[in-house]
Formats: structure tokens, C-alpha cells, sequence
């Protein structure tokens, strides 16, 4: 993948889906929920919640495991993103395994970057586990960097 925006257009298109509709990502793909209430529009325009999701995948794509040469969005580490109508953001995010031993700065890093990104407001970061990560999540440009075909 690039930084491209037509390369990031299933979570653009999540981004913008209508309140209260549930958006399933594709593997190496985050889930972004925009703002919403139930029954209720979002009270940011859609041209602004699709520059704060690139913005946002932008600045994850800068967070690396120390021990990966690959970022932790195309890893397939983040797995899902809220952007809440206050501009909070909430991430679910895993780690390629529980005993992983960057499990205390990379949530940390992820908090930071998605933090620098103009117009975001609080910035939450949860480590899920379920579903466990697995290498099906990792995007092509992951898989190419690895050398893992």
C-alpha cells in the first residue's frame, strides 16, 4: 500500500458510513467508525472526517515495532478507529503476540502520533486480543518488506 487515498478507500468509505451502520474491515484493514448517534447525523462533515482518517492512518504509518521492519498499520495491528463528533479518537489496536516486549511503548507511540494530528482531541489507545493477530492481517507492502509471500 501507499499513502495514497484511493489505496485507503474501504476505511474512507467507513469513515463515512451512515450512523449506526456496522462496517466490517477486510484483513490489513482498520474499521473506522465515524462519529455518530444512533439516529443521528454526525455533527463534522464528511470532508472532514475523511482528512481526519488519512491523517490518522498517516501518523500510524510512522509507528514502528522496534523489532519490525514494517509500521503497525500495514502490520494489520490497528484494528479499529473511532472518531467521536468532540474529535476524541478511540483505537483498538493488538500486538503480534501477549508476550510481545514492546507491549508498553507501542501503545504509547500510537497514542502520540494519532495525538500530533491537527483538529484530533483526546486520544485512547485499548490492546484487544481478540480476534489474536495473525499474518493474514498484514498488507501486501508488509508482506513485501518481510519477505514473507
Amino acid at each position: 500500500m501507499s499513502d495514497d487515498t484511493a489505496e485507503h478507500a474501504p476505511i474512507a468509505a467507513a469513515a463515512t458510513a451512515a450512523a449506526g451502520e456496522s462496517v466490517i474491515a477486510p484483513a490489513g484493514e482498520a474499521t473506522v467508525t465515524p462519529p455518530a448517534v444512533p439516529g443521528a447525523a454526525s455533527a463534522l462533515p464528511e470532508a472532514e472526517i475523511a482528512r481526519l482518517t488519512d491523517d490518522i492512518i498517516a501518523a500510524l504509518k510512522t509507528v514502528y515495532d522496534p523489532e519490525i521492519p514494517a509500521d503497525i498499520y500495514e502490520l494489520g495491528l490497528i484494528y479499529k478507529i473511532d472518531i467521536a463528533d468532540d474529535r476524541a479518537v478511540a483505537l483498538d489496536m493488538t500486538l503480534t503476540t501477549p508476550n510481545c516486549p514492546s507491549a508498553q511503548e507501542l501503545p504509547v507511540m500510537v497514542e502520540n502520533a494519532v495525538a500530533s494530528v491537527a483538529g484530533v482531541g483526546e486520544v485512547k489507545v485499548t490492546i484487544v486480543w481478540d480476534p489474536p493477530w495473525e499474518q493474514s492481517r498484514m498488507s501486501d507492502e508488509a508482506r513485501a518488506v518481510l519477505n514473507m509471500w
